[in-house]
């Protein structure tokens, strides 16, 4: 009954955080949000403490369940262990400490240090976020666009075709290899990512070893068959000596699936013996030091590839895709305050990039902003009326933010650039960059203004401008905007 239990909640959640990355149409995201929210770290550093009290409190009296429920991560590597057909799989192996604890130490001090690419590099529903958004997204999406040809071949319009294409190399990669990793390691040895590796694991497990109820093993029932060793995906299971990790048990249930004659091994509160509350007593002296550190740090705490199809006018001639442009200072989405404050609370999970409709976020290739978003134009604009990045965000980087406030926050500013401008370099009138403005930021003047003859040119009015990008993206010169975006370390309001 547990198993079955655990599968069903399992399967549910993994399916609806999942949906948050595949979704087309934002209603995914409006309907199941709240499971991006509830993720560990997301909520430590949105400083939600009803969460994380929340969650602690689950470790304490289930174990750690959220583990085999609520990680979408673990749920995955629960599903690539399947693969392996073996009966006897696993066995039990004693702890590694040292790289347990090495890891979440190194973890909390990128945390602490603001290094978001090593944060996100080992953060259990980051590894997730990127896998969906760059391996298992454009397989929906080519399966959505066959939909739409098929359709649309039958006169029915049900489906809308959406551009397919890699928005960081850098991240495509190293999604790939992380789903490569954890693949082979899930199908030799089940959850050893879970038990070695991830540092939200490592923390609940400080607090799982003292969980009220627990998987146990009734010696006078036991006959050392050693089923639930080799059931036990997190090789936690000592049979010999009646004994069971509790750091590493993640409570799926399996083991007592595997004892099903003897009925040796049970799920509940759990007594302890005399022996048992001796060492109980040295593990929590042993560990005591650590886990005050651990935990009091835990609280205190490019390349763009574009889509190989030719975009053409009326049929006739090719237009010749934007390049991308070289920033100064990167551009952060309205919400997110600053790039400190964005460096410092976002664990590129990758949801706002899967959200975006505009196709203006994407992955920064930046070495200690690596794989968390940065704004760009070359494929749309930040429209004002649209702040879908900020009611997703789960961990505070991109905080909400109404329409009114977001169209009076300036995360950049447009430059003009003489070399590219057509009126400059063709002699021909433009003013498109004046026509789309939405602030009306962008007035024309003249090139010479002793010369009523010469052309007519955009001047900015920096005061005024946001850096929604409208002018970068809508500018007809190519592959170079004759205007372009420089963002602001802080934003300001106008």
């Amino acid at each position: 009954m547990l198993r079955r239990t655990r599968i069903l909640l399992a399967t549910v959640a993994f399916v609806m955080v999942t949906l948050l990355f595949l979704d087309l149409t934002g209603t995914m995201r409006h309907s199941f949000g709240w499971m991006a929210k509830i993720q560990f770290l997301p909520a430590l550093l949105a400083m939600n403490l009803v969460i994380v009290v929340a969650l602690l409190l689950l470790t304490l009296v289930f174990g750690r369940i959220y583990c085999s429920v609520v990680c979408p991560l673990g749920v995955m590597q629960d599903l690539m262990a399947r693969f392996n057909r073996k009966k006897n799989k696993y066995s039990y192996s004693k702890t590694k400490k040292w790289l347990r604890y090495g890891v979440m130490g190194v973890f909390i001090i990128a945390l602490i240090a603001g290094v978001g690419s090593l944060v996100a590099l080992l953060a259990p529903y980051s590894s997730f976020g990127r896998i969906a958004n760059n391996l298992f997204r454009p397989l929906y999406e080519f399966a959505n666009n066959a939909l739409a040809s098929y359709s649309a071949s039958h006169d029915s319009y049900t489906f809308s075709s959406t551009d397919i294409w890699v928005r960081s190399l850098p991240t495509f990669i190293i999604a790939a290899v992380t789903f490569v990793v954890l693949f082979v390691l899930a199908y030799r040895n089940g959850r050893t990512y879970c038990n070695t590796i991830c540092p939200v694991g490592t923390f609940l497990s400080l607090f799982a070893r003292f969980s009220w109820l627990r998987v146990k093993i009734d010696a006078d029932k036991c006959i050392k068959c050693g089923k639930c060793a080799r059931g036990c995906k997190a090789s936690c299971i000592d049979f010999k000596n009646y004994s069971i990790d509790y750091s590493r048990c993640v409570v799926c249930g399996n083991c007592i699936d595997k004892c099903d004659k003897k009925h040796a091994i049970s799920y509940g509160p759990v007594k302890l013996t005399a022996k048992a509350e001796t060492q109980e007593k040295e593990e929590q002296v042993d560990t005591s030091r650590r886990s005050f550190l651990m935990a009091t740090a835990m609280a205190t705490t490019a390349a763009v590839l574009a889509q190989e199809k030719k975009k053409v006018d009326g049929g006739l001639a090719e237009i010749e895709d934007k390049a991308v442009v070289e920033r100064n200072t990167p551009i952060t989405p309205p919400g997110s305050i600053s790039a400190s404050n964005m460096a410092k609370h976002c664990t590129a999970c990758q949801l706002c990039v899967s959200a975006c409709p505009n196709d203006v976020l994407r992955p920064s290739s930046g070495l200690l902003t690596l794989m968390q978003p940065t704004m760009s134009y070359e494929r749309g604009y930040c429209r004002p009326e649209c702040n879908e990045c900020s009611s997703v965000c789960p961990a505070g980087a991109i905080r909400p933010i109404t329409l009114d406030v977001k169209s009076s926050t300036q995360i950049g500013h447009a430059v003009w650039v003489k070399k590219n401008c057509i009126p400059v370099v063709d002699g021909v009138e433009c003013g498109n960059c004046e026509r789309h403005c939405p602030v009306g930021a962008i007035s024309m003047v003249l090139l010479d203004e002793n010369d009523e003859l010469s052309p007519l040119v955009p001047a900015v009015n920096e005061s005024r401008c946001i850096g929604c990008g409208a002018c970068e993206n809508l500018c007809p010169a190519r592959p170079f905007s004759a205007i372009y975006v420089e963002g602001h370390e802080v934003h300001k309001q106008v």
